[in-house]
């Protein structure tokens, strides 16, 4: 279930999703689904999720390492900040920072090799060059501006969803709830005959 706009403080947005509202102007967010994975006085730090590129994790890796790559996938554009390989993932072992529901981040590059070359299945993870930053009060600017919606942000929606689809989907349902704010989708019975 995805709700949007849901009560939280500016402070508290890490591991929750932006979503660039189409009131946003700037073209390095347009159809931008963001995860926050920094949140505090000083600024705020995310990552754009649903930005694959033309290259894959193991043609990059390539280029900087000799270990093998048993990671397949899009590499991710994160933002138009330059910054270091990141990784989100599930596997506790090697997170760097909790993002909650099981949801990790990386950047240490032991930790990174590691999560390469074992490349379980059964751990989904997102790789990105580069990231999107906010200077101390800008995001919460941008947020009280409507340029962008926020929602929570879950596993499945982050490496299930690829490209517009997750924008869109995240839009349709903040669209709806502007439609009728007192439609609650938590009220709505699996059987609608059972009103």
């Amino acid at each position: 279930m995805i709700i949007v706009n849901e009560p939280t403080t500016p402070k508290h947005l890490k591991g929750k999703f932006i979503i660039a509202s189409p009131a946003l102007r700037d073209p390095n967010f347009a159809s931008a689904v963001v995860l926050i994975v920094q949140h505090d006085d000083n600024g705020a730090l995310g990552l754009i999720i649903n930005r694959p590129l033309d290259v894959t994790i193991d043609q990059a890796w390539g280029q900087i390492s000799e270990l093998p790559c048993l990671v397949s996938g899009p590499l991710h554009q994160g933002g138009p900040c330059e910054g270091p390989l990141m990784v989100l993932h599930t596997d506790d072992s090697h997170g760097q920072i909790e993002l909650g529901g099981e949801l990790f981040c990386t950047t240490a590059k032991d930790d990174i090799e590691t999560l390469v070359t074992i490349g379980d299945p059964e751990r989904p993870m997102k790789f990105f060059v580069n990231y999107a930053g906010w200077s101390e009060g800008q995001l919460e600017s941008e947020l009280a501006e409507g340029a962008w919606l926020v929602t929570s942000a879950t596993v499945p929606q982050i490496f299930s969803l690829t490209g517009d689809d997750l924008w869109r989907r995240l839009m349709n349902r903040a669209a709806l709830l502007r439609a009728n704010p007192w439609l609650n989708p938590k009220l709505i019975p699996e059987d609608p005959n059972a009103n």
